[in-house]
């Protein structure tokens, strides 16, 4: 490293003993493959205007922008300005705490915010646009019909609004699924997405309720506990936050599971995010169908089944996340056989501990740069063992040898830096690695096919 740029990357503490300080590389998303053989490298096709990332980027946010302009303007008509800022301030307290929920569960391998937010902004515009059109529009016509309210009201929220609702949030999870297959990896990658999805949309609905009971709090001149925009708040928001995002959740099941299955099972990948799908439907109508069981049949179906269905999903997601950990542990020993990996890295990449440990440790000896070129091997690692994980599952995409070079290659130019911190983590923490004696690894070396 030139000394020119040597100050750059001073250690703000004494280094440890050793060879001087390597170069961190700057990250780029398109690795740059002079070291990568001429045949393992990309070939891009050329692109057309409408292949441009720019151009769908903001073909997607002029949609959206529209959709969020179009949804707003009909919940402020429906509540009043008064009521819609209320409804607003009270719907976004939930909001953090959901999103941070499901980012815990995404941090083996953090999805791209920008898809993270796409799905919220998809939720809370594109959905609930959906949503309240359709909704509206079908009470109108079965109240029309039959000649009773009453009963078209029921109707509606039990059999129209699950199925319009789940399938307008199922979109942006169908989008993601296809559009950002490379970010979509199994199971946990589906819930996060839903759970961000149906976030979104009880935002939104929540400032129409809120700001509804706000209203007629205020047309009646009802304060306090015995206001209706309390019990709205209690319900909505203390009770019942995971409602959709639970819903929503096993249709995002549905696509995880579709993810990791093999190729060559076509039906199987159509089916189980249908199946998801209507699994999602039916519970939004058992919750929204409760109030017609009789004065205690939300409390039944909250106590008996929601609370229930909520543990046993949170326990679904925690176990697949310690998975997607024990997934690393196993498939990264190949590379480390091959000379890509110290023999103690692939048991520290699979502990959050060591993980973070690293991290810091090479921070305090390099600088906040060598703990960001730490946490981008952590991540290009991670997502390498979960590219050959789904290989030997038969559900890795044709490029799989081309996209395991790319990762390769980002990971190698990092190794410098990287290599030592994690081997410190590893040894600090104890997570000494053993290769195990069912398999071998002799020879393993994905540039020579």
């Amino acid at each position: 490293m030139s000394d020119s740029h040597a100050h750059r990357f001073e250690p703000r503490t004494p280094p440890p003993a050793g060879p001087a300080q390597p170069a961190i590389p700057a990250y780029h998303p398109q690795p740059s493959f002079d070291a990568v053989p001429e045949r393992a490298r990309w070939r891009y096709k050329p692109r057309h205007v409408w292949r441009s990332k720019a151009v769908r980027a903001s073909a997607v946010s002029l949609v959206l922008a529209i959709c969020a302009l179009v949804i707003l303007a009909l919940v402020r008509e429906q509540t009043g300005t008064a009521g819609f800022l209320v409804g607003l301030g009270l719907a976004l307290l939930p909001v953090p705490l959901l999103m941070a929920a499901f980012r815990w569960l995404d941090r083996v391998e953090p999805g791209p915010w920008k898809n993270l937010l796409f799905a919220f902004a998809w939720g809370a515009f594109a959905a609930a646009l959906v949503a309240i059109v359709a909704n509206t529009f079908a009470t109108r016509w079965i109240a029309t019909a039959t000649a009773d309210p009453t009963s078209a009201d029921t109707l509606g929220a039990t059999v129209i609004a699950p199925v319009v609702e789940e399938s307008a949030k199922a979109a942006a999870i169908l989008l993601i699924f296809l559009f950002r297959r490379r970010d979509f990896t199994g199971l946990v990658d589906g819930v996060v997405i839903a759970g961000f999805t149906a976030t979104g949309f009880a935002f939104t609905e929540n400032i129409l309720y809120l700001g509804s009971a706000f209203g007629e709090d205020q047309e009646f001149g009802t304060s306090g506990i015995e206001s209706v925009t309390a019990a709205t708040f209690f319900v909505r928001v203390v009770m019942s936050p995971f409602a959709h995002p639970l819903f929503t959740v096993l249709t995002g099941i549905g696509f995880g599971l579709a993810a990791v299955t093999a190729r060559r099972r076509k039906v199987s990948r159509v089916v189980l995010p249908l199946l998801g799908l209507v699994l999602a439907m039916g519970v939004h109508a058992l919750w929204n169908g409760s109030t017609t069981f009789g004065p205690w049949g939300f409390i039944a179906v909250y106590g008996a089944f929601m609370l229930p269905a909520l543990a046993l999903l949170t326990w679904l997601a925690i176990w697949t996340r310690q998975r997607e950990l024990r997934t690393i542990s196993g498939e990264l020993p190949a590379y480390a056989a091959a000379g890509w990996l110290t023999s103690d890295e692939p048991l520290a990449l699979s502990s959050m501990r060591a993980r973070s440990l690293a991290r810091d440790y090479a921070a305090r000896a390099f600088g906040p740069a060598a703990a960001r070129s730490v946490g981008e091997y952590e991540a290009f690692a991670t997502t390498l063992a979960f590219l050959r994980h789904r290989a030997r599952r038969g559900a890795a995409d044709p490029d799989f040898m081309a996209r395991e070079q790319e990762l390769l290659h980002h990971m190698w130019q990092r190794k410098e830096i990287a290599g030592p911190a994690l081997t410190f983590a590893a040894r600090a923490t104890g997570r000494v690695w053993t290769p195990p004696p069912h398999r071998d690894y002799a020879g393993y070396n994905p540039y020579r096919y």
